[in-house]
C-alpha cells in the first residue's frame, strides 16, 4: 500500500510515525506540504519523499490522506480534482461532510471520513470511521491499518453520527482535562503542593482508565464497587449528584454534537 499525505502537521506526523512503528516501508509514504521546514522535517525524521505540490509520483499511490485544517481543505484539495482514479480518500478533517470533499473532488465518491481524538498524537487515539458505500472491503481496511496506527478504531454507519464521534471522543480529551483540573485543585485546596496534588490527580485518572478498559464490567459496576456504603466515595458522590454533574456532562456532549453539526453546514459552502 502506498499512502500520500496532504499536510505535514502533527496529526500527519503522528500517523507516519506510528505506520513506521509498524514496519511499514518510508519508500510508500509521502507528503505534500507548502512550508518548506515541514518538508524538511518530515523527511530528515522519517526518510519518506516530500513535495511542496501535488505531483503524478503523489498521485501513483492507493490512499490520500487529507491532514489539512477544514477550512484549508477545499483549497487543498483543488489539484487532485478529476485526477483520481481508484484511490482511496481518507479525510481526517474535523467536521467536514464527505459530499463536501467529494464535490471539491470533483463528484469522487471513493472517500472515507475520520475522526480521530488528540491521544493519537501519542499512540493512544481512538478513531471513528465512516465509509462511503462506493468504498470495498480492501479500501475499508487500508483506512483502519492507517487511523490503527495511531489507536483503536471504531466503524460508523451512519455519517450522521460522525459528529457525535467528535462530540464524544473527539472533544473528549478536554472533558477529562477538565476533571484532571478540578481534582487538582481540590487536591491544592486540601492542603496538597502543587506538584502532589497533580500527580495524584494525573494518576487516578490513568489508572481508572487502565482499570475500566482492562476489565469486562461496566465501569457503573466498576463504580459501585469503590463506592462503600456509608463511606467517603458515597459523600462525594452523593455531592455531584445533588449538583446535577452527570446530566450536565451529557447535556455538555449533546451541545458539542449539536455545534458539530453547524460547523458541517458551515464548513462545506462553497
Amino acid at each position: 500500500m502506498k499512502i500520500s499525505f496532504l499536510g505535514g502537521g502533527n496529526m500527519a506526523t503522528a500517523l507516519i510515525g506510528g505506520l513506521a512503528e509498524r514496519g511499514f516501508a518510508s519508500a510508500d509514504i509521502q507528503a505534500v506540504d507548502l512550508q518548506a521546514d515541514s518538508r524538511a522535517r518530515l523527511a530528515e525524521r522519517f526518510g519518506i519523499r516530500t513535495a511542496p505540490a501535488v505531483d503524478d509520483e503523489v498521485l501513483a499511490c492507493d490512499v490520500v490522506v487529507l491532514a489539512v485544517k477544514p477550512q484549508q481543505m477545499k483549497a487543498a484539495v483543488a489539484p487532485l480534482a478529476g485526477r483520481l482514479t481508484r484511490q482511496v480518500v481518507v479525510s481526517i478533517a474535523a467536521g467536514l461532510r464527505l459530499a463536501d470533499v467529494g464535490r471539491w473532488l470533483g463528484g469522487y465518491h471513493r472517500l472515507v471520513r475520520a475522526m480521530p481524538n488528540t491521544p493519537a498524537l501519542i499512540g493512544a487515539g481512538v478513531t471513528g470511521l465512516y465509509a462511503d458505500p462506493s468504498v470495498d472491503a480492501a479500501g475499508r481496511e487500508s483506512a483502519e491499518r492507517i487511523l490503527g496506527a495511531v489507536g483503536s478504531t471504531v466503524w460508523i454507519a451512519d455519517e450522521a453520527q460522525m459528529d457525535a464521534v467528535t462530540a464524544v471522543s473527539g472533544s473528549g480529551p478536554a472533558y477529562v482535562f477538565h476533571f484532571i483540573e478540578a481534582l487538582e485543585a481540590a487536591g491544592a485546596s486540601l492542603g496538597f503542593d502543587a506538584a502532589t496534588a497533580r500527580r495524584l490527580a494525573i494518576d487516578t485518572v490513568l489508572g481508572a482508565a487502565k482499570l475500566a478498559a482492562g476489565s469486562d464490567e461496566a465501569p457503573g459496576v466498576l463504580r459501585e464497587r469503590v463506592t462503600s456504603k456509608g463511606g467517603t466515595t458515597e459523600a462525594a458522590l452523593a455531592s455531584m449528584a445533588s449538583s446535577g454533574v452527570f446530566d450536565a456532562i451529557v447535556r455538555a456532549v449533546h451541545a458539542a454534537d449539536v455545534r458539530g453539526r453547524e460547523l458541517g453546514e458551515q464548513l462545506g459552502k462553497d
